[in-house]
């Protein structure tokens, strides 16, 4: 049972056809995980997220590379907790639109019984997920359509159980998905949740924006545009992202800036700053 979720992959209308898409998509409206694509070069979005993704690019003219660099500190991130922490169990929320170097590809190339939970609440990321992130044959990817503000719902959802052993460790990944939850919507309480349900041994990896390495005026300008784009963006100081990891042991080099976590030895950062992104992983004790 390689794919435990993909069993509408194959519909006559459903994601193997180009030109379809889900009846709940509002292609007028921006999201998020089709914002990202657009920065990344996909070509999974619409007319109102390549608005937005260019406004922001406006205000912020290095968030393409900051969300290139955000996608290799994925790789890097799954790549050390495969060979590394000795991981075979990966739940990945806030997955975005599938693109080179999935979670599961990462990890099935270093360890190819790795099993993995994708969790999205964009129609289109569950639409292109059930058809492309499959699973090699020695391990298994389940995709569930659920929101990061219920996880009580994602950790009771069936197909998490069929395809994860919580009594296992589990590689929590939070990548650039906790940035839009404000301080009311409790991040913290949310993560804390999630975590609180994973056994010892278990790892969370975040990653954050942070206007700590901006200028003041365009960390307000980013934000004045996803204000009017309905998308909420809330960067957090180094403080405020380590605190997601309270009651882990920080795993080397603790929370830093993104490009200052485990480089490639030839590709050394000369401005680690140049995006404004945090990162950190721990481990629950």
């Amino acid at each position: 049972m390689p794919n435990v979720g993909d069993s509408d992959a194959s519909s006559p209308a459903g994601p193997r056809d180009p030109d379809w898409l889900p009846p709940e998509i509002n292609t007028g409206v921006a999201h998020p995980a089709r914002v990202y694509d657009y920065w990344l070069g996909g070509k999974d979005n619409f007319a109102a997220d390549r608005a937005v993704g260019d406004a922001v690019i406006a205000a912020l003219p290095a968030i393409r590379f900051a969300a290139r660099a955000n996608r290799d500190f994925l790789g890097r991130a799954v790549r050390y907790l495969a060979a590394e922490a000795g991981i075979r169990q990966f739940l990945d929320i806030g997955t975005g639109i599938p693109t080179a170097g999935n979670t599961h590809e990462v990890a099935q190339a270093v360890a190819p019984d790795s099993r993995v939970v994708y969790v999205d609440n964009d129609p289109i990321v569950a639409t292109h997920a059930k058809a492309l992130m499959t699973s090699g044959p020695d391990g298994a990817t389940a995709f569930i359509q659920a929101d990061l503000h219920h996880p009580e719902k994602i950790l009771a959802d069936p197909l998490l159980a069929a395809t994860l052993d919580l009594g296992e460790p589990v590689a929590l990944m939070l990548i650039a998905v906790l940035h839009f939850f404000t301080d009311d919507e409790d991040p913290r309480g949310i993560v804390s949740t999630l975590v609180d349900a994973l056994p010892r041994g278990s790892y969370l990896t975040v990653s954050h924006l942070t206007a700590d390495f901006l200028d003041p005026s365009q960390a307000a300008a980013a934000a004045a545009v996803g204000e009017r784009s309905g998308i909420t963006y809330v960067p957090r100081t180094e403080e405020e992202v380590a605190a997601f990891l309270a009651g882990l042991d920080l795993v080397g080099p603790g929370v830093v800036p993104l490009l200052e976590w485990r480089p490639p030895a030839d590709d050394v950062p000369e401005d680690p700053r140049s995006a404004h992104i945090y990162a950190a992983m721990g481990r629950k004790p």
